[in-house]
């Protein structure tokens, strides 16, 4: 019984170690930068090594299988509304625009995700969805903060908008 954990112990050693040259060894220099290739061979053999009783490498050494993580939860909207509704209070003053801007188009895109992945379905949502949609097109490819200062009124517009429509449906929010 100690002899597998004496084993996946020195399992971890080794991949920590070899982390630590491949960081410290990945500019190049002479070898053209494969020394992390060698490494992350050399640790994918000797986790694979046929002699070892406990089977296939240990969940701890990242080249074996391992216990599959969950997938995270969607967020909840009433979590994204509320980082939205954190903006409400703030102004467009020359030192934070730019900020604010980025932030009021994140967090419109951050409840977009929400009311798609909820439970009642984006069907559910159709006036808020439609309003960052049609932000969206407005916006075009281009999110930067020349962009959205041409645009401030429509971000601020679709902000507000989605707060008064949120405002009407209590129950998505509390």
């Amino acid at each position: 019984m100690l002899r597998p954990i004496l084993r996946g112990a020195a399992a971890t050693a080794v991949t920590v170690t070899l982390a630590a040259l491949t960081v410290s060894c990945g500019g190049g220099g002479d070898d053209g930068g494969h020394r992390p290739k060698a490494a992350a061979a050399a640790l994918a053999a000797a986790a694979s090594d046929p002699s070892d009783p406990s089977g296939p490498a240990a969940p701890s050494d990242p080249s074996g299988p391992g216990p599959v993580a969950p997938s995270p939860q969607p967020e909840k909207v009433r979590d994204a509304f509320a980082a939205l509704q954190a903006t409400l209070g703030d102004s467009c003053t020359p030192a934070n625009c730019a900020y604010l801007l980025g932030r009021v188009h994140d967090e419109l895109h951050r409840v977009d995700r929400a009311m798609k992945a909820d439970p009642k379905g984006p069907g559910h949502f159709p006036e808020p969805i439609a309003l960052i949609a049609r932000l969206d097109q407005e916006l075009g490819a281009d999110h930067g903060v020349e962009n959205l200062k041409r645009h401030q009124p429509a971000v601020f517009g679709a902000r507000d908008e989605i707060n008064t429509w949120m405002q009407d449906h209590p129950d998505d929010y509390r």
